[in-house]
């Protein structure tokens, strides 16, 4: 037998795409709970501003990060992500090491409301065409919280179906594969940075530092 097929625990998520994941989810639940708060808006705005950041940085990784960091490697066209969709339903998919295309979808449609989210939070902090916005900014919420719930219960769903624990490796940065498959550099610095400059700028916007972005 070659040794080299063999199933063992390989590094598929770099410490990117690790801290990306986990600040995202930490900016989006300290937005949402927030978001009623007068006493606590420059946190909520702090919470929202370093979601823009981190999606914008995780466009850039997208592009030029690891192997299974890339859009390229988990953005498919329609037909492809219809036979997914179908071959999920039908218990019949076949289990890759990254993001498939379903998830690729929902994945890609939460970075598109989180700007979304954002864009209209500020107009309606600067009382751009008034209720309207505001009214818009909480409906593109709520919109995003569907998508996380449904992002959570795939996450479970597809754990039974694989027989391995998604939500974990989104920790460990680990999934069973082969050798060939794993990616070599945890990419620990570029880690490191965003995390830094995510606490840097959420600094700036609680302390006042950016009054731009928050008056």
């Amino acid at each position: 037998m070659n040794m080299s097929n063999q199933k063992k625990s390989v590094l598929v998520w770099d410490f990117p795409v690790r801290v990306f994941h986990w600040l995202l989810v930490i900016s989006f639940m300290g937005a949402w709970l927030t978001s009623e708060s007068e006493a606590q808006q420059m946190i909520h705005y702090a919470f929202g501003y370093t979601a823009v950041a981190l999606v914008l940085f995780r466009v850039i990784w997208g592009m030029v990060g690891t192997r299974y960091a890339r859009f390229s490697q988990f953005i498919k066209g329609p037909t492809e992500t219809l036979q997914h969709f179908k071959a999920l339903l039908t218990n019949n998919q076949q289990a890759g090491l990254g993001h498939n295309p379903v998830g690729a979808l929902a994945m890609i449609s939460l970075m598109i409301l989180i700007l979304l989210i954002s864009l209209t939070g500020y107009w309606s902090m600067k009382e751009f065409l008034g209720d309207f916005m505001s009214g818009a900014h909480e409906t593109i919420f709520n919109i995003a919280l569907v998508v996380v719930v449904i992002h959570i219960a795939a996450a479970i769903i597809m754990s039974l179906m694989q027989k391995e624990n998604l939500i974990r490796s989104m920790f460990t940065g680990k999934k069973q594969g082969t050798s060939e498959q794993g990616v070599p550099y945890p990419m620990y610095l570029v880690g490191i940075f965003l995390a830094v400059a995510c606490a840097y700028s959420f600094y700036l916007v609680v302390s006042g530092s950016l009054p731009a972005l928050t008056q």
